[in-house]
């Protein structure tokens, strides 16, 4: 029988303990670095973050929108980079703990060629949410109508959108998926009504009511901040079943145009019942026929009793 002798054994565990003491102190200091690494790349993000957006505003046409582009970069920036910083982590504490990495490696790619097989829809995905971020379609705090659905942009990846509408609801859409993206908030915003008044009216008077409201609503110290530009005047634009429409835009500035439209609608009702402005509404007419000929009735003996019975 083969015997080991405490002697033996010491030189053999104080090795193994230095092994393992060397192995885990490399291991400590990958993982460091790799937590300088990741503190150094949100740092440096967060300057540049700072940086872009102090150069896009003196060029941006509206306040924010610098700032909302820079933001949506370095989102998307941050996230690829400690993506590879971790990987890398993983790959060199497996190599510390002793772990040959190469058949991993190649496995890896093998998998990850089948996967690229399996998985057209997350290459389309990514490369279409690509093209989505470089060409500066859509950014985070946007309201953006996607395949019909509205809402505020609240995430963009590579790979997704998400949206929350004003009912709270959180809609998620691949960029692959996406067949009509519309941003209504991108550098301005429009309000636009069309308003019905009664053919009795005199249109160039309704004309210059609704223009002296907007004039108005724009010298409004609450309001004077969120035009871009004077009231548009369209001019008479449809002739309905029972109102002439005239048609109005007011430009504003980004996730304005909601507040402005709510007000002025609200002055423009008051404006009209001043003046004396109708706002129709739609009206039925029933056309009674010829009468048919009324049915004779006999009556045949006396008439039931109303009064109660007495005991």
């Amino acid at each position: 029988m083969l015997e080991l002798s405490w002697n033996d054994l010491v030189p053999s565990l104080v090795h193994l303990g230095a092994v393992i003491a060397k192995s885990g102190m490399h291991i400590l200091i990958v993982l460091a670095i790799g937590y300088a690494g990741v503190r150094f790349v949100k740092l440096g993000l967060g300057h540049m973050e700072t940086v872009i957006s102090r150069a896009g505003e003196r060029t941006e046409s509206v306040p924010g929108m610098a700032k909302k582009r820079a933001a949506t970069l370095t989102g998307i920036l941050r996230t690829i980079a400690l993506t590879f910083i971790w990987a890398i982590v993983i790959v060199e504490v497996l190599t510390l703990v002793g772990l040959d990495i190469r058949p991993v490696l190649a496995g890896a790619g093998i998998l990850g060629l089948a996967v690229g097989f399996g998985a057209q829809n997350l290459v389309r995905d990514l490369i279409s949410g690509f093209f989505i971020i470089l060409e500066d379609q859509i950014r985070l705090g946007d309201v953006a109508i996607i395949n019909g659905t509205g809402g505020l942009v609240e995430a963009i990846t590579f790979r997704t959108i998400t949206l929350r509408d004003f009912s709270g609801v959180v809609h998620v859409f691949p960029n692959g998926a996406i067949n009509t993206l519309s941003n209504m908030t991108k550098e301005w915003s429009a309000f636009v009504l069309d308003m019905g008044v009664a053919y009795k009216e005199n249109t160039d008077r309704v004309v210059a009511v609704m223009k002296a409201v907007g004039e108005e609503l724009q010298d409004d110290p609450g309001f004077r901040d969120k035009f871009v530009s004077p009231i548009e005047m369209i001019g008479v634009d449809n002739f309905a079943d029972s109102a002439v429409v005239i048609r109005i835009r007011i430009k504003t500035r980004p996730l304005e145009q909601w507040n402005v439209g709510r007000e002025y609608r609200r002055r423009l009702k008051l404006a009209f019942d001043a003046q004396g402005i109708e706002i129709p509404f739609p009206h039925r007419t029933l056309y009674m026929g010829e009468a048919s000929r009324p049915f004779m009735a006999q009556v045949v003996g006396d008439p039931p009793s109303l009064e109660p019975s007495r005991a």
